[in-house]
């Protein structure tokens, strides 16, 4: 799946923005891809008018074939018109990170506009859905959110700092001093194994941080 959050975390629902949606040209694929859709993204806003019309009706994949006149309109999928990036970049000041990911189909291929259950269960909002955007607390991040996929090549300590780089990823900043870029504290570091026979989607390196 693609989860860059793991279980354990600790939040309030008032640091929580849900106003924004991904961009619609992200890079979004079914919930097995890692990419600008998967939770655990660290974003950041690029259009906020509330003088616009809240939503906005465009065409998309999900809709399918809408080439007969009897099928409907080809631009009817209705989406937030409130963004976010859907990835921070290095030296960029993110809004916090995303809850949930935003995906089109699930691990099957099978489109989520058409089974809510499913996405329910898989912690994910169709595209142009508003995504949940953490800005404080304390998150457990996984090899996916980590520069280099590993918490060397992030340069992650514990006890200092961490701060965004591209695609919405982390890597350390060395001290405990807030600086302009630094954007919380790591707090602990562990590592995970596939055991029993069975394969944990999370195995590697991860991180606990404390964001704000």
């Amino acid at each position: 799946m693609a989860l860059r959050l793991l279980p354990f975390r600790q939040y309030d629902e008032q640091d929580v923005v849900n106003l924004y949606a991904l961009e619609t040209g992200a890079a979004l694929a079914n919930t097995t891809v890692d990419n600008e859709g998967s939770n655990g993204v660290f974003v950041k806003i690029t259009t906020g008018d509330f003088n616009a019309e809240p939503v906005a009706y465009t065409a998309h994949s999900s809709l399918g074939d809408t080439s007969a006149p009897f099928l409907g309109s080809t631009d009817m999928y209705p989406a937030n018109t409130a963004l976010v990036v859907a990835a921070a970049n290095a030296g960029e000041s993110p809004l916090g990170l995303t809850l949930n990911q935003t995906a089109i189909a699930d691990e099957n291929g099978e489109k989520l506009l058409y089974n809510t259950t499913k996405k329910e269960e898989l912690q994910a909002v169709l595209p142009g859905q508003t995504v949940p955007v953490a800005t404080k607390g304390i998150f457990t991040l996984g090899k996916k959110a980590l520069v280099g996929e590993s918490l060397s090549a992030a340069g992650l300590a514990i006890g200092e700092g961490f701060e965004v780089a591209d695609d919405g990823q982390i890597t350390g900043v060395a001290g405990r001093t807030v600086g302009d870029t630094r954007i919380g504290m790591v707090l602990a570091t562990g590592s995970r194994v596939s055991s029993g026979g069975l394969t944990d989607q999370f195995a590697g390196d991860y991180v606990v941080v404390k964001l704000g």
